[in-house]
């Protein structure tokens, strides 16, 4: 069985499912593979609008496969840092998708499990979602997945979550900043963010989500001020916004809207 599903729409909508429902579609090195050459092609293919990654089964995705850490345990020190360095370059790569990714999660979302979630752009978990950062009950520490999930929840949260291993509810994940919203029937709460997505210039929202990267944490001084200055004169240069303003102006859909 493959350890992923992959649909394409003719709109440009590609669903990507975690594919080891047997496993709470908890990752190995498999799956951690398939997901990084997934999201690597995903970003590159101009017909793909947008990414919506869900679960198969039961949960949304376990954490890290308890028998794939044992195999990693196992290695050389040299293959195991190497081992872990996929999974951390796995999330780096959907953290850094061009195309804007919606995670819908359901059931149980754990460890690495959350680690997916805290790189999506947008997350709607179902009413009944589970979370946890359990790394710890067993001995080990969120290592790979802390740049994302800290940058989502916080300092503050995550010397709460890190350490306690306790689970949390959707609720509480959407206080401390980790899930958007809170809504039974995922498909039906994500349509809206979709709809939005789609009516959006697909090279627009690449610049967006880099440019929050960009600007995220620094000082705003003259040389932020010029960045951003640049960004927005290259983006009213460009093709799209040209197309974009015109539609307005004309009262009419711009081209990227089928």
């Amino acid at each position: 069985m493959s350890t992923l599903k992959l649909d394409i729409a003719a709109n440009g909508i590609a669903r990507l499912t975690l594919n080891r429902p047997d496993r709470h579609n908890a990752f190995d090195e498999a799956m951690i593979g398939d997901l990084t050459r997934t999201f690597t092609t995903l970003g590159a293919n101009p017909a793909v609008r947008l990414v919506v990654l869900n679960g198969a089964g039961e949960s949304f995705c376990a954490g890290g496969d308890l028998h794939w850490m044992q195999r990693a345990a196992q290695k050389t020190e040299v293959e195991n840092e190497a081992d872990a360095f996929a999974l951390a370059r796995m999330l780096h790569t959907l953290n850094a998708c061009p195309k804007p990714v919606i995670g819908l999660i359901h059931g149980a979302c754990f460890g690495g499990g959350v680690g997916l979630a805290a790189a999506c752009d947008m997350v709607v978990a179902a009413p009944d979602a589970r979370f946890g950062l359990t790394e710890v009950r067993l001995g080990l520490i969120p290592a790979a997945i802390s740049p994302f999930v800290v940058a989502k929840i916080g300092a503050s949260a995550a010397r709460r979550y890190f350490l306690t291993g306790e689970r949390f509810s959707a609720e509480e994940a959407r206080r401390i900043g980790l899930v958007h919203e809170v809504k039974a029937g995922l498909d039906a709460a994500a349509a809206p963010l979709i709809d939005g997505l789609l009516a959006s210039g697909p090279e627009a929202l690449a610049d967006a989500k880099a440019l929050i990267s960009d600007v995220s944490g620094r000082a705003v001084d003259e040389d932020l001020l010029r960045l951003t200055a640049r960004r927005i004169a290259a983006r009213r240069a460009s093709d799209e916004g040209r197309e974009g303003i015109a539609a307005f102006l004309e009262k009419r859909m711009p081209g990227w809207v089928r």
